[in-house]
């Protein structure tokens, strides 16, 4: 059992050590291993204020979500796909807002806005394979909920413990290899002159803009596998919610249908800003405006939805609500009263 995890964890290494030594060589093609991250602002006043607004929504995020991850855990009543799937949402969202807010925090606060080579090649790697995982969890989620809702018997057997890791396994797999291949490309690129990057972190679209090489490759492989990536999630997730109302349409009571329209209609919210934001990026960078404006974008599916995700589906939870008064009131002062006590 331990052979093949060991030899997929060692080819892994391998990969991610020959991305690291291609970059290194190509940075050194172009006599700078570092790349200026321009940031959201250049005055020194409103740097001060977007500290304090990014850390605060840093903070909220990491909290937010780390308190749904405990108490999913910490309860068994919640042991079920859908908080399984939920828990997962929450692990990537703290993952994806650390990949890009911490250094863009650090940034505004020694006054250096300079990242390595290989440092930007990480933000790239890490963006795309965590912003991948969460739109192939949104997508799981909302197929989840559509057997649930619209398939009520073939429930049990299709969301079986098994089916559901291997559903979130699918989901790492993809998105490490949709990663892997546009930081790979990303690395056989030279970079000249000019190595500052208008954008608060290392993003691919401003980079292909900024390299001196022929990235056609890039920008072609970013638009069709990107698209499959971005646009069959997007299409289940329609597809699941348009199946949820219809069912939602026919339950007799108006009360259960005025909660389901709201709690659908929240989801949608975040689901359509994060895909907005993401198609027009990636897939429209020639519509998506100005600097500032994709910096803005990017700023929506990087930071906010991270932030959102855990009240939006968590907000007329009660189940939830439950198990986190349990964990504060109950279980919560029992672990600190016998950290304080220590080993007897």
């Amino acid at each position: 059992g331990d052979i093949p995890s060991r030899s997929t964890d060692y080819a892994y290494i391998s990969i991610l050590k020959n991305i690291t030594i291609t970059a290194m060589s190509s940075a050194n093609q172009t006599g700078d291993s570092a790349f200026v991250l321009l940031g959201l602002s250049s005055d020194t006043g409103q740097q001060q204020l977007l500290f304090l607004l990014f850390l605060t929504l840093y903070l909220v995020t990491v909290g937010g979500n780390l308190l749904i991850i405990l108490a999913i855990g910490a309860d068994s009543h919640l042991h079920s796909p859908m908080y399984f799937f939920l828990a997962n949402l929450s692990l990537v969202d703290i993952c994806f807002s650390s990949t890009t807010v911490p250094k863009m925090l650090a940034n505004m606060q020694t006054g250096s806005h300079t990242i390595s080579y290989v440092g930007c090649l990480s933000q790239v790697y890490f963006s795309f394979l965590f912003g991948d995982l969460d739109d192939f969890l949104l997508a799981v989620m909302a197929f989840d909920r559509f057997m649930a809702i619209c398939q009520p018997l073939g429930y049990t057997t299709a969301m079986r413990p098994r089916c559901c890791v291997r559903l979130v396994a699918t989901c790492w797999i993809i998105a490490q290899l949709n990663s892997l291949l546009h930081t790979i490309l990303l690395a056989q690129l030279a970079f000249c002159a000019n190595h500052t990057v208008p954008h608060f972190f290392c993003d691919l679209t401003p980079l292909l803009a900024l390299s001196c090489s022929d990235a056609s490759i890039n920008k072609m492989m970013l638009m069709s596998v990107g698209g499959v990536v971005i646009l069959i999630p997007l299409i289940c997730i329609l597809g699941s919610y348009a199946h949820i109302i219809s069912a939602v349409l026919k339950m007799p009571s108006a009360g259960s249908k005025r909660k389901a329209f709201s709690t659908c209609g929240s989801h949608l919210v975040v689901v359509m800003l994060f895909y907005g934001t993401v198609i027009g990026v990636y897939l429209c960078p020639s519509h998506s405006g100005s600097a500032d404006e994709s910096s803005l974008a990017a700023v929506l599916y990087a930071v906010v939805t991270p932030l959102l995700n855990p009240f939006i589906y968590s907000l007329r939870n009660h189940d939830l609500h439950r198990a986190l008064h349990k964990l504060f009131f109950q279980r919560m002062p029992f672990i600190l009263l016998e950290s304080f006590q220590g080993p007897k």
